[in-house]
């Protein structure tokens, strides 16, 4: 079967929009944060739901963020289906997918974790990842090719290897995995930087797929006057 081939029964995709964003230097949340007018959630929201196969979303947001608080943006629910889910972040990212998970449809064939600062994520990389797990893959993350020349260094700074970038890849979201796999592993007690190394450090193969420039990271204020310009240029999900 080919990943073109692929078709899942049914895809849950668990939003995570639980931080702070101090990097961002703003005085709400980073998913809160207005980007033309909106806010990043919103342009992630807006992505998710036309995911082919969409069965379950959960939102993890800031306590005093969720429905009903005085901080919610009821914007976001104009693009949200019915039975979406909500839930309160945890102390950190693992925990807030731990939330997002309890809280998913547990009928899901495919499950995937995608950061709401990844706003203007395309459609088609949520498609490459959901084919790839749908074709069998235990898991598989969007990536990049690394451009730069990367060293290792020590903790005096000194340069103590250079690796091959041939073999690097940065590594975005949509993370997507077969859901009995990705459960296990965060039942596991095991804790790693991101879902993809959880599942690796469970023995499993994570393949990585075709990226997109647009999957970046809204992480400083930089990072948001690239959105915005983005945006202006008259970009459209």
């Amino acid at each position: 079967m080919t990943d073109a081939d692929a078709a899942p029964r049914s895809v849950g995709v668990v939003v995570v929009a639980a931080g702070s964003g101090t990097r961002l230097g703003a005085a709400v949340p980073k998913a809160f944060v207005r980007l033309a007018g909106r806010t990043l959630l919103s342009y992630a929201v807006e992505r998710v739901v036309q995911v082919p196969g969409l069965a379950s979303v959960v939102l993890v947001l800031p306590e005093g963020w969720l429905p009903g608080e005085p901080g919610y943006d009821h914007e976001i629910s104009r693009h949200l289906p019915a039975g979406t889910a909500f839930v309160a972040g945890g102390a950190k990212r693992g925990d807030s997918v731990r939330n997002g998970l309890e809280r998913l449809d547990p009928a899901c064939d495919v499950v995937l974790i995608h950061d709401a600062a990844r706003c203007l994520t395309p459609v088609s990389t949520f498609e490459r990842v959901v084919a790839a797990v749908g074709a069998g893959a235990a898991g598989a993350v969007p990536g990049l090719p690394v451009v730069d020349t990367i060293k290792t260094v020590d903790a005096e700074g000194v340069i103590t290897g250079t690796p091959d970038r041939a073999a690097l890849r940065a590594v975005q979201t949509p993370q997507g995995f077969d859901a009995k796999v990705l459960r296990t592993a965060y039942a596991s007690g095991l804790s790693a930087t991101d879902d993809a190394a959880l599942v690796e450090l469970t023995g499993h193969h994570v393949r990585v797929v075709e990226g997109d420039p647009l999957a970046f990271k809204v992480t400083t204020p930089e990072d948001l006057a690239h959105a915005e310009r983005i945006v202006a240029a008259g970009w459209s999900p």
